[in-house]
């Protein structure tokens, strides 16, 4: 933990006039509340009271008294905001009116995991890569779905986001996010960062302001920036590959044995069969979106068939290659509109579960799966992930293992916020249905 101490020494050196104080609700919208660097130490000492009841899946009026508590250890400056405007921003934990940690709190069910594993001797770590389109706006600044450029994959010639991109990786790095690469992706106007792995915690916090970082730069140059899954028909959508490791406490990686299969420990085998066995019940939360499930279709690179691989880019779970320190796995499903926190706890739910109970992984698939027959997927033991949201809540409410890892305060909200937007999208009378079926009904 930082000291105080060191915190308010560095926002007297360095000038700093404002702290953000930074926290999500249960969906993973960033909120805020901005306040003079004359007030931190107040903060950090007493917190900051807030109404709960106006924030999505926290508490009722009856109950709505709450506290932030800055975490310390997540001071950063953010380097766009200069001289009389120049600010840092902190995350704050949720505290209820009694002073206890808020169960509501996304970030505390993280946390509670997170503690979990470290008494097994272990640190979960994540790095995903963030893939997210830039629009062009209409004349009153909303977002329209036409993209910034035509460009594809690795395309550099005809990716007009480059320098925006750019400079967004540039204020990631000042903050010490530790971007790995960034560049175009399939789709047109469509953009993928990877950030390096941290723990979970760190990880999650990272995400949740790199997507403000992200929106506020892009629209500094006239752009919209978006982490809908799928904002445009017919081109591959925007996901969150996320690979995942165990460290020990020493820093020694639990997924590698050089005389496993593949090159893996009974471990990393034992925590891929963990996340497939749950695949279905997690993904309402890693793919949490009526939108999330245009993406998972065939034939858009995107994972629909539940199944592990070394090398075949269409499964579920890919081994990328490297051994040793960098034996991590991939997890294909998540989409950037989800709650990172919620995202990785339930990812190291299922994977510790598979520990847990030595769940071994069926053989990996190492054929393209989108081209085998119905029959083949059958006798190969390939399920499938739900097809939609309706059906992946379905999944999530009949599921111990989600409502132990989340706690029954974000389980049920969870669940009650989504199936209200289930409700609402089945009874939507779409464009394509008027089309269709207009004219000829």
């Amino acid at each position: 933990m930082v000291p105080k101490q060191e915190i308010m020494q560095a926002v007297k050196k360095e000038g700093i006039k404002f702290i953000q104080l930074q926290f999500t609700d249960i969906l993973g919208t960033v909120k805020n509340v901005t306040i003079p660097a004359t007030e931190l130490e107040k903060a950090l000492d007493e917190g900051i009271f807030f109404d709960g009841s106006s924030v999505l899946g926290y508490a009722t009026i009856e109950e709505s008294d709450m506290r932030l508590k800055p975490d310390p250890n997540t001071f950063v400056i953010i380097p766009w905001l200069q001289e009389d405007l120049k600010t840092a921003r902190m995350v704050c934990k949720v505290y209820d009116h009694e002073g206890n940690r808020f169960e509501g709190d996304p970030r505390a069910a993280l946390e509670n995991i997170m503690e979990r594993t470290r008494k097994k001797g272990w640190v979960f770590n994540t790095a995903p890569e963030y893939e997210f389109f830039f629009l062009m706006p209409d004349e009153k600044g909303d977002p329209t779905t036409k993209p910034s450029d035509y460009g594809g994959y690795f395309d550099l010639m005809r990716d007009k986001g480059d320098n925006v991109r750019k400079e967004i990786v540039t204020y990631l790095n000042a903050m010490g996010f530790e971007v790995e690469a960034s560049h175009h992706e399939v789709a047109p106007g469509q953009h993928e960062i990877d950030l390096r792995y941290t723990d979970a915690i760190s990880s999650a916090d990272r995400v949740a302001m790199m997507k403000y970082v992200t929106k506020t730069i892009a629209y500094k140059h006239g752009l919209y920036a978006t982490f809908m899954p799928k904002p445009i028909y017919g081109v591959c959508g925007s996901g969150m590959h996320t690979h995942l490791s165990l460290m020990t406490l020493q820093g020694k990686n639990v997924f590698y044995d050089p005389k496993g299969p593949y090159k893996l420990s009974k471990s990393a085998l034992h925590f891929i069969g963990g996340i497939l066995k749950y695949a279905r019940e997690t993904c309402a939360i890693l793919a949490s979106s009526v939108n999330s499930y245009k993406r998972l279709v065939p034939g858009y690179e995107a994972p629909v068939y539940i199944s592990w691989a070394n090398r075949n880019r269409s499964a579920f779970i890919r081994v990328p290659a490297g051994r040793e320190a960098r034996t991590r796995i991939e997890l294909r499903n998540p989409d950037p509109a989800g709650n990172p926190y919620l995202q990785f706890t339930v990812m190291l739910a299922a994977g510790l579960k598979g520990i847990e109970e030595k769940i071994e992984p069926p053989e990996p698939v190492e054929r393209d799966i989108f081209h085998m027959s119905p029959e083949e997927r059958e006798a190969l033991g390939i399920d499938s992930l739900p097809e939609s949201l309706g059906e992946a809540l379905d999944c999530m409410k009949k599921s111990s293992l989600v409502r132990e890892a989340l706690g029954n305060h974000l389980f049920s909200h969870f669940l009650y916020i989504k199936r209200q937007e289930w409700d609402e999208y089945k009874a939507q009378v779409s464009d394509w249905e008027i089309q269709r079926l207009l004219p000829a009904l």
